[in-house]
């Protein structure tokens, strides 16, 4: 069987020998030529209603389909165990067909675990797409289910406390409604929710997926089902991935594994150093034992990532730290090649209700492959700096 490293680096890329070529073609064409009406009729249609073209049919339009985009697809699919991955312009654009999907199913409500993404929390609590969302606790999912209870959302670890949830226990106490993990946090290489009994695996692709900060992207791991439904409400809200992003991003997968394993290895020295600093008052990460007390490192997830939170006494020291760091990068998003810190409070959770919002003495850091050294003493200069 093809381990997951390997699988990372060739999943996506079959054919390339038979076109006698090395590297993943990109077909920017926005249109296709077509054989005649009838046969074009037909394939649009095909690929409107949720199908992909068939052997030797013509992918009409850009919009339907394109093929460095399903390259990229195959690729998640295969790592994420899945039998299909439908990807989109941005995460957020994937999160919006998964609701669009559940509510042309005829159910709107959805059952969400606090914490989640700021932009997802304020999608869900808003209503802004036609669903109606009770928050719970993981403990409470079971007690928020209604008749028309459509799908239950989680994420962990959660953004951005870090917060593991059991989802094997999630998804037993969901009781058959499908259940929506984010896994941008730990990605396939540390943790695959569909083997937990997850139906749809979600991914900010712009993350760890592509890694370099320089494509944005989103996609859903699912059945074959759930990738229709996906595919036709993408077809007509045009939300598809175009394709330098899908180059990019499905480039990244092939480097996943080396990544997120030394940047895990980095983040474990900086939660330590943090952990130890005197004007530290808590650090939030899975690798450190009080923060996985359900045990679930070593066995839902191989290992506990590269993000991490921590806090200071203050709202006004946290505020200030981010301006002084040297090293580190002052910016939202996560999972580069870089270190970021930010501000969950005031930058990605700011459209939180405030009852649910992260506390504003905290600050989120997204781990690169710096030497853990230097991140540790720009830290520690920042910290003290502002004291």
């Amino acid at each position: 069987m093809t381990t997951f490293d390997t699988l990372a680096v060739h999943a996506g890329r079959d054919g390339l020998t038979e076109q006698g070529i090395h590297a993943v073609p990109i077909d920017l064409s926005t249109t296709s030529p077509l054989t005649s009406v009838h046969e074009g009729g037909l394939a649009y249609e095909q690929m409107a209603t949720g199908g992909v073209p068939l052997q030797g049919q013509s992918s009409v339009y850009q919009r339907l389909w394109n093929p460095t985009v399903a390259r990229f697809e195959d690729g998640v699919a295969a790592l994420e165990g899945a039998e299909h991955a439908v990807a989109f312009a941005t995460g957020m654009a994937a999160l919006s067909a998964v609701l669009l999907a559940m509510k042309s199913s005829g159910k709107g409500h959805v059952v969400a675990v606090r914490p989640l993404y700021g932009g997802t929390d304020h999608v869900l609590e808003s209503g802004l797409l036609g669903t109606e969302t009770t928050f719970a606790t993981a403990e409470g999912v079971h007690a928020a289910i209604r008749p028309d209870t459509g799908l239950v959302v989680v994420e962990t670890p959660a953004n951005p406390s870090l917060e593991l949830v059991d989802l094997a226990r999630l998804v037993c106490d969901a009781g058959g409604v499908p259940v929506m993990v984010d896994n941008t946090f730990a990605t396939p290489v540390l943790q695959r929710p569909l083997r937990h009994g997850a139906a749809l695996v979600l991914h900010s692709a712009t993350k760890f997926l592509g890694g370099h900060g320089d494509a944005m992207g989103g996609v859903v791991a699912t059945n074959s089902e759930w990738a229709s439904r996906l595919r036709r409400v993408r077809a007509v809200t045009g939300g598809i991935l175009t394709p330098w992003p899908a180059y990019l991003l499905h480039r990244g997968l092939a480097t996943l594994p080396i990544r997120v394993r030394a940047q895990q290895d980095t983040a474990h020295k900086v939660a330590s150093a943090l952990a130890s600093h005197e004007l530290v008052t808590k650090v939030y990460y899975p690798g450190l034992p009080e923060c996985d007390q359900l045990g679930l490192v070593g066995t839902q997830m191989s290992g506990p990532g590269s993000l991490m939170a921590f806090d200071l006494a203050s709202a006004d020291h946290a505020e200030r730290v981010p301006a002084a760091v040297r090293l580190m990068t002052h910016a939202v998003s996560l999972g580069g090649i870089d270190t970021l810190i930010q501000h969950p409070a005031g930058l990605t959770h700011r459209p939180v209700a405030d009852h649910a919002k992260p506390h504003a003495w905290m600050l989120r850091l997204s781990i690169g492959l710096e030497d853990a050294a230097d991140l540790v003493a720009d830290l520690t200069q920042a910290i003290e700096s502002t004291r």
